[in-house]
């Protein structure tokens, strides 16, 4: 590939104590605990709205904050927590306490209203993070692009919640990719809403066909009606099975969809990305007419609108000071560092084809395991942090690591660790980890047993 060599004068635009490159929901996370800690706090995000796939990619269904298939448990606290209960007391959601269905528009305006309230905290919308200035172990700058051009910002502390590690790598951190038989990485969906739904139709229809196979281990997944569209030729073989239809009575008759399947693309590569978007539209309007002939309930649906980003269930996974594996979740570990609880089941999506993977597990009710913060610290750089599905983690692990509760309570551990570096002058690595703690907790988060309640 040819090159050119270009000199520029890049302006300092920004000089903050905390960066957040992304705001999905473990930027959210980490720039709304920093700010409360009192940093001043920019972050940087390439979509017009905070949430990322929780708003942007249109998942209005956010899980897992019980102990596994335990409503009666709740594992996870803190800022998500309080989202939650806020959406159903504004009358945009419902919450269980294992999962909470939300109205997306009104989840992108709560999350500014929340900004506001932190003065200090200032948002980028439209902005790419473009490449990091390193000097020996630390970040100095990072290199931003928007319609200002291109612009530098200075800063303390760095905390990549980009969901790729974009920030990482481009730091010299050390990541893996995909697994480690092939590199192949979970497949990419594209949410869409329906409207024009009728609910009570549809789920009585599920409970006729869970009722008629019973030998269906999940029959939710409505896989044998995927299957007759295919062999009718009515759908294309990219998916058997609902991953989800996410509802809330605030909208009776619209339902979220989690049904594209794209294999085979990369979501760090800009041409894999656009050709997996197109791909996935195009499945989406297929989904919507095999979903009007053979579910009833929806005969009379009509798509609403499909996600502004694509939704990704695995890209690089930084290499930090502790490897979280699956064995560390499947025996419930738990850990000195422990900044919170995850609790989803093992869910890898097969990689090269249609449905679930074999390393996919379901483990026990009330499954539940600690989160190491030292997997949130990466290697070679004294001043960043990683949350969100880019923590270090092994492919198989991250198949229960990556739901968004997790990513928000990693945020949320990693601006109070940025506060705690700046004020106590040291690097994150050293930092108290019983002070980082007690602050979670202050703010409602669940570390250890005791804090369940």
């Amino acid at each position: 590939m040819n090159s050119i060599n270009v000199k520029e004068d890049i302006p300092v635009a920004y000089d903050v104590d905390v960066v957040v490159v992304g705001g999905g929901p473990a930027g959210v996370g980490a720039a709304f605990s920093a700010a409360k800690n009192g940093q001043s706090v920019l972050v940087v995000e390439q979509m017009n709205c905070l949430g990322g796939i929780s708003t942007a990619g249109w998942h209005g269904h956010l899980c897992q904050y019980s102990s596994w298939s335990n409503p009666e448990e709740r594992v996870v606290g803190g800022l998500g927590h309080q989202l939650c209960e806020q959406m159903v007391e504004d009358g945009y959601a419902r919450y269980d306490i294992c999962n909470c269905d939300f109205e997306v528009e009104y989840f992108k305006f709560l999350l500014e209203k929340e900004s506001k309230k932190l003065p200090n905290l200032k948002i980028l919308y439209y902005t790419q993070f473009s490449e990091a200035v390193v000097e020996g172990d630390e970040i100095k700058y990072i290199i931003i692009q928007n319609k200002s051009g291109r612009q530098a910002v200075k800063a303390k502390q760095f905390i990549d919640c980009s969901g790729d590690a974009d920030l990482a790598a481009r730091s010299g951190v050390p990541f893996e990719f995909g697994r480690k038989s092939d590199g192949a990485t979970q497949p990419m969906t594209l949410m869409f809403q329906l409207g024009g739904v009728d609910w009570d139709k549809v789920t009585e229809f599920k409970g006729q066909y869970a009722a008629e196979n019973s030998d269906d281990k999940t029959p939710w997944k409505l896989s044998g009606v995927f299957k007759a569209a295919q062999k009718n030729g009515d759908m294309k073989p990219y998916q058997d099975g609902i991953m989800g239809w996410w509802w809330t009575p605030t909208r009776p008759d619209q339902v979220g969809i989690n049904f594209t399947h794209v294999f085979g693309k990369s979501c760090i590569n800009a041409e894999d990305l656009t050709e997996a978007t197109i791909e996935a539209r195009d499945q989406a309007y297929q989904t919507v007419d095999v979903y009007r002939k053979y579910i009833p309930g929806m005969e009379n649906s009509w798509m609403s609108h499909t996600a502004q980003l694509m939704g990704t269930r695995e890209s690089r996974r930084i290499v930090g000071h502790h490897v979280i594996t699956e064995e560390d979740i499947l025996n419930e570990s738990e850990f000195e560092d422990s900044i919170g609880y995850g609790s989803f089941f093992i869910d890898v999506h097969n990689c090269t084809g249609i449905g679930m993977d074999k390393e996919t597990v379901r483990p026990r009710k009330g499954f539940k395991y600690q989160i190491p913060f030292r997997a949130l610290l990466p290697q070679k750089i004294t001043n960043l942090l990683v949350a969100g599905r880019c923590v270090s983690s092994t492919h198989t692990a991250l198949g229960s690591l990556r739901v968004m509760p997790q990513c928000m309570l990693e945020g949320e551990a990693c601006g109070v660790a940025a506060s705690m570096a700046i004020n106590d002058n040291v690097e994150i690595a050293n930092i108290s980890i019983e002070k980082l703690q007690n602050s979670l907790r202050d703010n409602g988060s669940i570390i250890t047993a005791d804090d369940i309640k």
